[in-house]
């Protein structure tokens, strides 16, 4: 369309998470998608990859379309 520079844009596209496809708007942070998700980035462990994460990496690692995710919640208890 004119006046409409796609490459520019931010899309929706699909990552898996946990076995699942989700739709997110791609390039996001890990942060970002968590959030998006419901999800307290503490309260989660993620595998992005195959490569475990570590949360103060969370705001620095970009997810693109295609990506596997692997979330586990933390839960307390006693």
């Amino acid at each position: 369309m004119f006046g409409q520079r796609e490459s520019d844009d931010v899309k929706a596209h699909t990552v898996t998470a946990n076995g699942k496809p989700i739709e997110a708007k791609l390039p996001c942070s890990l942060e970002e998608f968590l959030v998006a998700q419901n999800l307290l980035p503490r309260s989660v462990v993620v595998e992005h990859n195959g490569e475990a994460v570590v949360p103060s990496e969370f705001s620095r690692r970009q997810l693109n379309a295609g990506d596997q995710l692997e979330i586990v919640k933390i839960v307390a208890g006693g």
